[in-house]
Formats: structure tokens, sequence, C-alpha cells
């Protein structure tokens, strides 16, 4: 029995797929048309350029090499259910240049058409043999693509297959996502960036340069140039791990500023004698300030106990003496005008006249004997009659020249 129904290359696809095969350039089947034939089963002659009669023409669904036979390259269409209303008998593949590359013939199919009562979504699929699938570009516009639900079916069963293996393969990889980071103990590259924490923040939050440049310009603070920078601060402070004990063991040798407890053999500048201040004074100048005071007393009151028992030991000797001062007489005008006067001076100081020249005596002419209006202290401490005492010096010494005697208590 004769094939009814096959698929042949034209004259014009055999020259391309030739030259495609020659030139190194895949020919590139784009679109599939149907007819229907002109009313009656046509047959396929390679000499065709076009369709008997064609209805419908439109890009590829499909175009893939048959999994079952390298050589057969399948192209499938499918027609949605608002077109239709015609027979399918014919089927041809075309180019990108509009020629008819395949042609061939189909048992009768009728499309029908929405509009009719009756719609179907159908699949016309046309089978080229050829002997190098290299040299047809098996491309689809993604855009104009209905699958099947073979198709469809199939390439779940694909994707299922290929998703197994790559999920098999990453479980087993050492590293598979080597583009990312593991969470534990990450080693970043490139310039990886992370947002900049709060000024103060102190948890394990990522710290940004930013974050780490403010906290080191809070630190500095203002440092002077010289010290601010670890290394410098170390050797400001002789690069002793330990400064803080060293400098305390050295300030417990020291005597604080308040009060100290100075031991061993202290010493100081030695002021000046003249300062009086609250300057340290040492023992030279204790020393020098003991000699001016000294001076050139004599031996015997040039300590402060030979003068303490000069005094009587008297703490109040100053009181004692201006008491003593109180009870005694006064040198008034009285005895400081006798003082120093002669004998005349005397008589007429106390208004005696000639009362001086006459004997003592009761008779005429004679000077009778006074009571004792005025005495005084003499030398020794008794009281003399100044009067009496004038007129018998003057009695029996007229050319005597004396000075009142008198002590003032």
């Amino acid at each position: 029995m004769s094939t009814k129904f096959y698929t042949l290359l034209t004259d014009i696809g055999a020259a391309k797929l030739a030259s495609a095969a020659a030139l190194g350039v895949p020919l590139k089947i784009t679109h599939m048309a149907v007819g229907d034939g002109g009313g009656a089963l046509p047959t396929p002659d390679a000499k065709q350029t076009a369709l008997v009669n064609e209805k419908r023409r439109a890009a590829l669904n499909m175009l893939y090499i048959d999994p079952q036979n390298s050589s057969q390259i399948i192209a499938e269409q499918v027609i949605p259910e608002n077109e239709g209303g015609w027979w399918i008998r014919e089927v041809g593949l075309f180019d990108e240049s509009g020629a008819l590359i395949a042609v061939g013939n189909c048992p009768e199919s009728y499309k029908p058409q929405l509009a009719e009562g009756s719609g179907r979504t159908q699949t016309v699929r046309m089978v080229l043999i050829t002997s190098s699938t290299d040299n047809i570009t098996l491309k689809i516009d993604p855009a104009v693509v209905l699958a099947t639900r073979k198709y469809v079916d199939d390439k779940v069963l694909e994707l299922k297959v290929y998703v197994d293996d790559q999920m098999a393969k990453h479980l087993a990889a050492p590293d598979p996502h080597s583009q990312y980071a593991p969470k534990e103990s990450p080693t970043f590259t490139g310039t990886p960036k992370a947002p900049t924490p709060a000024a103060g923040n102190n948890t394990t939050q990522v710290a940004t340069t930013a974050f780490v440049q403010a906290a080191l310009t809070a630190l500095i603070n203002g440092a002077p140039a010289t010290l601010d920078t670890l290394k410098e601060l170390a050797a400001a402070i002789n690069n002793d791990p330990k400064f803080s004990t060293t400098i305390n063991n050295a300030l417990a040798l020291k005597a604080p500023l308040s009060s100290p407890a100075l031991t061993g053999t202290p010493t100081a500048p030695t002021a000046a004698q003249s300062v009086n201040n609250t300057q340290i004074a040492t023992t030279a100048f204790v020393k020098s300030a003991i000699a001016a005071m000294v001076g050139s007393a004599p031996a015997a009151l040039d300590t402060l106990n030979e003068l303490a028992a000069a005094l009587g030991n008297d703490p109040n000797f100053a009181t004692t003496m201006l008491n003593a001062l109180a009870g005694k007489q006064p040198l008034d005008n009285t005895l400081t005008n006798l003082s120093g006067k002669d004998v005349a001076g005397l008589l007429s100081y106390l208004g005696l006249g000639e009362a001086a020249e006459k004997d003592v005596g009761t008779g005429d002419n004679q000077i009778p004997i006074w009571e004792h209006s005025l005495l005084v202290r003499d030398g020794s401490g008794y009281q003399v009659d100044i009067l009496f005492s004038l007129a018998l010096f003057r009695k029996h010494d007229p050319l005597y020249q004396w000075t009142l005697p008198y002590t003032i208590p």
C-alpha cells in the first residue's frame, strides 16, 4: 500500500538547506501554514512555492529535534479555538524570508470556529526528516507560543529531572553558593557595605568604616596632634604597661602638699632674714634669726631664761611696774621749781626775804621756830623739815650752795 500522507522538502528548501550546510549559516524556519487543498486532498510536490489554498499562516509554537530520532525535526503550531471554519488538508513550513521550505498533506480535519457552537484548540505537528539538524536553527518566538499538554508534561518532567540533578549537585558541593558569604565566619570580598550603627551602639551589629571613624573622632576629642595615636600615648608613658602602678609607687615616696609628714633629713632653700611669710624656715634661717635677736646683749642676759630671771619670773612684769609707779610721788610743779635753785632763789621762791639772815629764836628781830610745814624725804628716805634745814644751813654756813635733796618714792 502506497504512502498517502507525507512531507518533503521543496526544491527551494533543499537548495537553502544545502547552502546552509556549505556556508555554515543555519536555515531559520519560522512559520507554518495550513490550507484546505482547494476542497480535495492535495499531493505534495517539490516544485511547490505555496500551498494549494492557504487558510492560515502563523509563527511556529514549537520547533525541536525528535528525542526518539535525531534526524527528525518536529514543528508544531497551535490554532486557538477562536479561529477556524475550514478544513485542514495541507501543511507548509516557511523560512524567515517567506520561502516554502517543506510541504505535506495530512488527514482531513475540520477546525470549527467558536461561533459555530463548538470550539477547540488544535495542534498541527509536521515532521521534517533531514540528514543534519545542525543546519536548521531551532528557534521559536516565545511571544506566540501555545504549548500542548504533552509538551507541558514533557517539560515538567524535564524540569524536575534538571532540578533534582542540580539540587543533588548543590547539596554535594562544598561551597554551593560561592557568591554568598556564609553566616558563620564569613569572608567578604570586594567592597561590602552595611548600615552604619548609631553613635554609642554597643552590640554585635557590624561596624562600618563611618562608625569607626566617628568613634575615633570622639575618642581623640581634640587631643593634641602629638598625643592622638596609641603609639604616641605609649611613648609618652615610656612604653610602660604598668604605668599606673609605677606612678603610684613613685607617688608613695612623695609627701602630700597638705600637712606632709617628712622623714629623713629634708632640706629647703634658706630664705633671706627679712622674709616674713609662709616660706619654709630652715635651721640656718632660725639660727640667723636668733643671732639677730640676741645681737650684742650681755652674756648674762642673752637667753630667755636669764631674761625671765631678771624680771623675777613675773609674766606680768609690766603690770607690776605700772602698779608700783602709781603709788609714788609725782614730779609736780612745786618740786620741779625747787629743784636746782640756790639759797637766794629758794628764799625768794619761798617768800622769806631777809628772814633767813636773822637768828632763830623768840626774841626781837629773831625768826621764830616754825612748825614742820614742808616735809620731804632726804636721800636716805627720812622726812626733813626743809624750812628748818634752810635756816640751819644758812645760819651756820652762809656761803653753802646746795640743791634741795628729795627722793621721789
